[in-house]
């Protein structure tokens, strides 16, 4: 995979921050790169692209993204192969899904060879912070928020577009306890549940709170009319495995989030001959495999998860257990798989890998 030649203004900070850093203990999130990718979109038109030293910036108080909701984001990570070359997973998927966002948010679109030049260039001046201590990663957050010094309800006529990255660890440490969720809805038909945007996660918080305060990690989703049908959890898409067969709900519906790492599992799936089904999944089919012992598995797939196996599935206040993580086949081979893909440990088969 490459990217196309993009001229990016480059300044350089005058002291890197890396000698601050422990490695070896990387909290999520917590700490960010030397330099940001930034570019301003006004009149129309997005001016220079470029690369500066991490730093805050100022906003006037009347920025249309704090009273309207005109923001979008983006999540990816780079990795050091066997050879210590730094790789990025399928960026280009990220860039079309970034851009199906601003379009629903009906905000200016980012070209996708300057999204992907924008990675590239930002990820080889920051390269030493890319570890290759097992697990860790540089993770890639590509942002954007309407910018208008304006209060009044219409689109944004200007737009910021940023890229930062921040060195981490193992976003999730064990297996995972989940609550289907029966009141509250992340998302409804004809909304923006399909768009990757700020207020999506926000409107999320409260009922995971709750879902926490019964001892649940993560909540799964289900539709808005009727809570019959599973959709995804709060940080990652979700996939079952019944009979032999995978299944995960299908993101025909505007309420499901695009899952790149998840069309990569079903891409690697159906590579592997195994039968891959894309369709609605009732709660009722999933409880009633996980009673008459037809449930071979159960995982979350995301980029800041990867694979995140599911142990517990708590719905009207009961707990179902689910197969030991020891007899998950599946689950257990695809996640050595994409590390052993992303690490170069074996061939780009589908070409999903962009050297920096």
């Amino acid at each position: 995979m490459s990217t196309g030649t993009v001229n990016i203004k480059i300044t350089k900070t005058q002291a890197s921050r890396i000698k601050s850093i422990n490695f070896e203990d990387l909290p999520f999130g917590k700490h960010f790169s030397d330099h940001m990718f930034e570019m301003d979109y006004d009149n129309g038109v997005w001016g220079t692209p470029q690369i500066v030293p991490f730093k805050n910036f100022e906003i006037h108080p009347a920025t249309s993204a704090l009273h309207y909701g005109q923001s979008i984001f983006e999540g990816l990570k780079a990795q050091k192969n066997e050879k210590g070359e730094v790789m990025v997973f399928r960026p280009d998927m990220n860039a079309k899904r970034f851009n199906e966002s601003a379009e629903r948010m009906c905000m200016a679109t980012v070209p996708e060879e300057i999204f992907l030049e924008g990675i590239r260039t930002l990820i080889e001046l920051d390269k030493e912070w890319v570890s290759s201590i097992p697990g860790a990663s540089l993770y890639i957050r590509p942002f954007m928020f309407a910018t208008d010094e304006y209060v009044g309800i219409r689109p944004s006529e200007k737009y910021k577009f940023l890229i930062i990255t921040s060195p981490v660890g193992t976003y999730y440490n064990e297996p995972l306890k989940v609550l289907i969720e029966q009141h509250y809805t992340r998302a409804a038909e004809g909304r923006v549940g399909r768009a990757k945007n700020s207020g999506n996660y926000g409107a999320s918080l409260y009922p995971a709170k709750l879902g926490q305060e019964k001892g649940y990690r993560q909540l799964l989703w289900t539709d808005a009319k009727t809570h019959t049908f599973i959709e995804e959890s709060g940080t990652m898409n979700v996939m079952f495995i019944i009979n032999n067969v995978l299944i995960t709900p299908s993101e025909e519906k505007d309420t499901i989030l695009k899952g790149i790492t998840k069309r990569s599992v079903i891409e690697i799936a159906k590579d592997w001959g195994m039968k891959v089904e894309e369709r609605d999944v009732t709660v009722e089919e999933v409880i009633a495999a996980i009673d008459n012992g037809t449930m071979q598995d159960t995982f979350g797939v995301g980029t800041a998860a990867t694979i995140a196996q599911i142990i517990v599935i708590g719905y009207n206040d009961k707990p179902y257990d689910l197969p030991a993580l020891e007899t998950r086949e599946f689950s257990n081979k695809i996640a050595a798989y994409l590390v052993d893909y992303k690490m170069g440990k074996i061939a780009d088969k589908f070409n999903w890998m962009m050297k920096i």
